[in-house]
């Protein structure tokens, strides 16, 4: 393939990956963004596998056959529960693989740069293996928080902050180093260390990081793959890796920043610890009696309103209940009740996982709500079903300067005539917070596993 056609084929790659993303910021156009990016990132392999760049095919088979092997693998066995820890892992290897391209270029015999060219290319190597060993360490973290193999508490070291700017101040003394050296053709332990502390602070950093605030850790790390893969682009002179990293590097950050407004949070103090970490004074103690209720008494409470409100959470991902609530919503609907949904920008472990799970179980789009157009309506909501949602519905948000959250704008459910809340016990969210909804005068609990206790009510709502 002639290289006119390769870079026309990167063009139109380009174009599909910039319509993939437009595509992917509405729920409705969702599917076709996702065919838009299929296309273009087929389009682009096959034009690279066809260019006059690759010389070794039979290493190249081999190694499409085992990522392409794997890919399918986790894609047909992982849960809709485990797509946080696998966006997570993912994000790890790209940053793995710019680590790896960076050394590869910087022992390359072949390269025949000299002067300004080197010293860009040599500059490119440090920044991409630094971003990349980052994103690494950072990911595989992120992966054991989201799996609970980690804790999901904020680890907050003493002078937490001075470590940083000292690891900061070091990579830079080492860059100046490095490129020093590799006028002369070293250079290699000013890289190995620097990489080695840019593994540290991948560490460090999200350990410091509460649980609250993971949905945010995962579309920061998102963005960071996409420099670490632009930086790829660079050294490997790769025009349409460029665009492609710096399209997910700037929809990661601009997703970060969205997500950080409706937390009431900014940027950096997530990056210096998450949620749990306040030092404003110990949160208020939750006291108050609990108002149990069981499945009849929900099924009449529904059979009686006219407007009801379901507010999924993480614990409907674990339970797999989206079907089930899907179900129970056809069959209130057609009994002309106004059913909706409300969801929180960070509701579940990564950004818009209720709207996946809703969208799996083919939920209308127009019955689902951001926080920001339904908040208002709680007052003339009859009857709230909260299904294993915790910190996002927490009245201590709004009312307990001392709490971890305060100031996190909450869907403010405890407004409503009744709240019933489906949890397997009284134990706190992920962000490790009380919450006092539970003792609210309004609130009642319903006990046990959210699919069960779903299809009880299904089965008796059909009677």
């Amino acid at each position: 393939m002639s290289q006119g056609l390769v870079t026309m084929s990167y063009i139109v790659a380009s174009i599909l990956f910039i319509l993939s993303l437009s595509g992917l910021s509405q729920q409705e156009t969702a599917r076709r963004g996702n065919y838009y990016g299929m296309a273009g990132m087929a389009i682009a392999i096959i034009a690279t596998i066809m260019s006059d760049t690759v010389t070794s095919y039979a290493l190249l088979i081999i190694a499409l056959l085992v990522g392409g092997f794997i890919g399918a693998k986790a894609a047909f066995k992982v849960e809709m529960t485990q797509m946080p820890e696998l966006v997570a892992i993912m994000h790890s290897l790209v940053g793995l693989a710019a680590v790896f391209i960076g050394y590869a270029n910087f022992v390359d015999p072949a390269s025949t740069l000299t002067g300004a060219e080197k010293t860009i290319h040599e500059v490119e190597i440090y920044i991409g293996i630094l971003i990349g060993a980052i994103t690494f360490s950072g990911s595989v973290i992120a992966f054991g928080k989201l799996c609970g193999k980690i804790s999901g508490k904020p680890v907050l070291l003493p002078a937490r902050h001075l470590l940083n700017l000292a690891m900061l101040i070091i990579v830079i003394w080492l860059g100046s180093l490095f490129l020093q050296s590799a006028e002369t053709g070293g250079g290699t332990w000013p890289l190995f260390f620097m990489t080695l502390i840019a593994l540290a602070f991948g560490v460090h950093m999200v350990m410091a990081i509460g649980g609250a605030d993971m949905p945010v850790v995962v579309s920061m790390l998102n963005s960071y793959s996409g420099w670490a893969a632009a930086a790829t682009g660079f050294m490997l002179s790769n025009d349409l890796l460029i665009v492609t990293g710096a399209l997910v590097g700037s929809s990661g950050a601009i997703l970060s920043y969205i997500m950080c407004r409706a937390m009431n949070r900014n940027f950096l103090s997530v990056i210096g610890g998450g949620f749990g970490s306040s030092d404003s004074g110990p949160a208020a103690e939750i006291e108050g009696d609990i108002n149990p209720i069981d499945i009849d008494e929900t099924v009449q409470l529904l059979r009686d309103a006219k407007n009801i409100m379901i507010i999924p959470g993480y614990g409907m991902a674990v339970a797999q209940a989206q079907h089930t609530v899907n179900e129970i919503t056809k069959l209130l609907r057609k009994q002309n009740k106004n059913v909706r949904f409300g969801i929180h920008p960070v509701a579940g472990r990564m950004p818009g996982h209720m709207n996946v799970l809703l969208a799996e179980a083919k939920v209308p789009y127009d019955i689902v709500y951001e926080m920001d157009e339904i908040n208002d309506d709680f007052p003339n909501v009859d009857v709230t079903l909260v299904i294993g949602a915790n910190d996002i519905v927490n009245p201590s948000a709004l009312d307990d300067p001392n709490s971890p959250i305060a100031g996190m704008p909450v869907l403010e459910c405890w407004k409503g005539k009744t709240t019933i809340v489906l949890k397997r016990s009284m134990a706190s969210g992920y962000a490790g917070v009380g919450n006092p909804l539970f003792v609210h005068e309004n609130t009642r609990m319903l006990f046990g596993d959210a699919n069960d206790s779903l299809q009880s009510v299904l089965k008796a709502l059909q009677q």
